[in-house]
This record gives C-alpha cells, structure tokens and sequence, in this order.
C-alpha cells in the first residue's frame, strides 16, 4: 500500500535533486558529449588511417562496454594509477564520453547522408574544407541528426540514475536515501519514476517541435 504521507513529504525532495542535480549533469553532460561526438566523428572521416582508426577503437570500446561499468573505472580504477577526480566531474566525463560514443555514429551518419554534390558546389565557388562543414553541410545534416541526438539526450536523462553508484546526490540518490529508513521503496521509486517519465515528455514535445521548424523549409 502506497504511504500517501510519505509521498507528500518527498515530492519536494526529489524535485531538488530533479532540478538541481538530474537536470543540470544531464545538460552539462549532453553538452561535452556532443562536442566530443563532433570531433570524433570528424577523426572517422578522415583519409589518414591512424586518426580514423584511433576514433573507430574509441567507438567501439564504449558502444562495447556498459556505462555503469565506465562510471567505475572512472571513479574507482582511475585513482589506483595516480588520477582521482570527484564524484560530480567523474559523472559528467563518464557520461560525456558515453554520449560521445553513441553520438559520433550519430553525426557521421548525417554528413555522409549530404550529397556529395553539396560538397562539389561548394568547392566550385572557392569554399574551403572548412567553410563547406561550416555552412553549407553542418546545417543539412544537423536536421538529419536531431531525431536520433534528441533520442539519445532523453536516454542519458534516464541513465543519470546510475551515477549514485560514484556518490553524485541526484534524484534517484535522494529516492534511495528516503527509502532505505522507511523500507518504502516502492512508493519512492515510484514517484522518481514519474518525475523521470514527465521529464522525458517534454523533452519529447520540444524534439516534436524542433523537428517541424527544421523541416519547415524542406521541399518534397
């Protein structure tokens, strides 16, 4: 049976860690992920075999490997070869590299999806490797990549939940830390639940949203 009380007195509680601790290590997290994404994704198309391949091994170590067991090897295994860094920068660098990983496909899949005419066009008119990425793919494949990046931006909301395991205070730490007295897991969890399920429906509105903006302008 669901401990209403109880209920009420957490909702508060878990809002902090949702607001203060979920939200902004997801941000920070997506942010950093999504640079690192780009940069890799940019070593993978590269003509020289050692900056491709080098992109292609970290791919793959991290699409091979389970974030929880990342989360560890940078809180835990780090410090045992000189390296130790706090709970909340291990997060958001494990996170970050995780989102870096899954992302880089992401990003790589939508310059490629560009017609390699895009790239002669603008070749034609003087624009340089650069100046063409900027201004003339980035913004075709950017459209390209929002379904898939927004997909992976609201399954890293989700993911934050593991992070209590390197003590970083978030929503689903302050559900365990409620419940552990109380033995009222279920209502705690629960509630977190809910709050993580509202949270991604709006974030899915806003991609419905950004979606139709960017295909505005698309012709058939």
């Amino acid at each position: 049976m669901l401990d209403w009380d109880l209920l009420r007195t957490s909702a508060w509680p878990l809002l902090q860690g949702l607001v203060l601790g979920t939200i902004p290590l997801t941000a920070m997290s997506f942010a950093v992920g999504l640079a690192i994404a780009v940069v890799v994704a940019l070593m993978r198309l590269s003509p020289v075999k050692l900056v491709s391949g080098a992109a292609r091994v970290y791919v793959s170590a991290i699409r091979g490997t389970p974030l929880l067991v990342q989360l560890f090897i940078v809180f835990y295994a780090l410090p045992a070869v000189g390296l130790t860094i706090a709970p909340w920068p291990s997060a958001i660098l494990a996170l970050s590299l995780n989102v870096g990983g899954y992302a880089a496909e992401v990003v790589r899949s939508a310059i490629l999806s560009v017609p390699r005419g895009q790239w002669e066009a603008a070749a034609t008119v003087g624009m340089g490797y650069g100046t063409t990425l900027r201004r003339v793919v980035a913004p075709q494949a950017a459209r390209l990549a929002v379904p898939p990046l927004s997909n992976t931006l609201i399954s890293l909301l989700k993911d934050t939940s593991l992070v209590s395991v390197v003590l970083v205070t978030e929503m689903f730490r302050v559900a365990q830390q409620i419940a552990a007295p109380t033995f009222q897991f279920l209502t705690l969890y629960g509630l977190a639940a809910v709050y993580y399920w509202v949270v991604c429906a709006v974030l899915a509105a806003l991609q419905d949203r950004l979606e139709v903006r960017l295909n505005r302008y698309v012709t058939a």
